[in-house]
């Protein structure tokens, strides 16, 4: 008797590099084609956090975990309402999820999602040529895209050239699409003792959900928002959300954030938030190589000197001098927060008013809880402030 092996009666599929490198493998979800850049996600746990974060928005996911889809999916982790990446690459997608929470697969989610991925696929070596080479462009083409009209196989040139027409990740402008269009409220949980206005440029549900579990009332409003916005809801404290895209392009949301920084009022930022603090300050922002994503980052915070195990997931960078404190428009500004790794600047911190930010994830869905308190730090800001 003979078996076949994970995914054998899949489509075939095909995943194709910008600079023209090509793995062969099986369809996983949907059926089809689509395009986006190509990022690689460390951690082992938490890929239904990771589907649904809206910072992957035109992202291409390559996870370096070799088995995924093993706990399936459940309704109670989305991080909002819908799939958001691009694609999805996996070397050994679970025959059969085992979880007492599963309601379903994670192959069949993607499908009913409309998310293309590919199975079989060597994502070490992927991973690897991503590392040297950096983040790309990239395509998977399964089914119907992988044929002519004629029933001949479409040639590798050609699925190469559609890969190369795909936009660039440098120079979107991303967090619009992603974030809510009208404002919503998160009560607090138990007595109220703050309200928040939260620019959602990407927000994930337990953001805010971790904001009303400190007895804060969430306002989250659309990224659109000006500051007469911001203040329209009588803010103790104003948060801008991580989110997709390029920072550079966010002249709006800086806009906002500057008009906040003018009145003193307490300010927390988080990834796209930080860049985007960056930016209001007057640094410039820069992408990565590679970025850093995942949920095993260590950050050190350079004013206790103590390492953080952080959740990630970022392709651009706050250009901020290491070494000195720097004069701003808004006052003293310095880098709170730096990634062991690179040096990449992890963190932001007025000296002369209440705002700081960190690049990384405090609310951490799947884990680790390291920077939690962080969120305790803002809450500190608004006592200060009301006292």
């Amino acid at each position: 008797m003979t078996t076949s092996a994970p995914g054998a009666t899949r489509a075939p599929a095909v995943l194709v590099l910008e600079d023209g490198r090509i793995f062969r493998g099986r369809a996983y979800g949907a059926v089809g084609e689509t395009f986006g850049e190509a990022v690689f996600s460390t951690g082992m746990t938490g890929y239904q956090e990771t589907l649904t974060d809206p910072s992957y928005h035109r992202q291409v996911v390559v996870m370096t975990a070799p088995h995924i889809g093993n706990t399936g999916v459940n309704d109670e982790d989305p991080e909002s309402a819908r799939v958001w990446v691009a694609g999805y690459v996996v070397r050994d997608p679970a025959r059969t999820p085992s979880n007492w929470r599963s309601v379903r697969t994670l192959d069949d989610e993607l499908a009913a999602q409309g998310v293309v991925g590919i199975s079989g696929v060597d994502t070490r070596a992927l991973t690897r040529h991503l590392r040297e080479r950096g983040a790309m462009r990239v395509g998977i083409f399964s089914g119907e895209a992988l044929t002519t009209e004629a029933g001949a196989r479409v040639d590798d040139t050609a699925l190469l050239a559609k890969v190369r027409q795909a936009p660039e990740m440098a120079g979107a402008d991303l967090s619009a699409e992603v974030a809510t269009k009208a404002a919503y409220v998160v009560p607090a949980i138990g007595e109220k003792k703050f309200t928040v206005a939260a620019v959602d440029l990407g927000i994930k549900g337990m953001t805010p959900h971790r904001m009303a579990e400190r007895g804060i009332e969430v306002h989250v409003l659309p990224a659109t928002a000006t500051a007469e916005d911001i203040y329209a809801v009588g803010p103790d404290g104003v948060f801008f959300s991580n989110g997709p895209g390029d920072p550079a392009t966010a002249d709006a949301p800086v806009a906002a954030m500057r008009g906040v920084l003018e009145r003193g009022t307490p300010l927390f930022g988080i990834c796209f938030g930080n860049q985007i603090l960056g930016r209001a300050l007057g640094f410039g922002t820069f992408k990565l190589k590679y970025g850093h994503r995942g949920i095993n980052q260590p950050v050190q915070d350079r004013a206790t000197g103590k390492v953080e195990v952080t959740a990630h997931n970022h392709g651009f960078a706050v250009d901020a001098p290491l070494d000195r404190v720097s004069d701003t428009p808004f006052g003293r500004a310095e880098v709170s927060h730096v990634c062991l790794n690179d040096n990449v600047v992890e963190g932001l911190n007025l000296l002369d008013r209440p705002a700081f930010s960190v690049q990384y994830h405090p609310e951490a869905a799947a884990g680790p809880h390291d920077a939690a308190y962080l969120f305790d730090r803002f809450v500190t800001l608004m006592e200060g402030q009301r006292a």
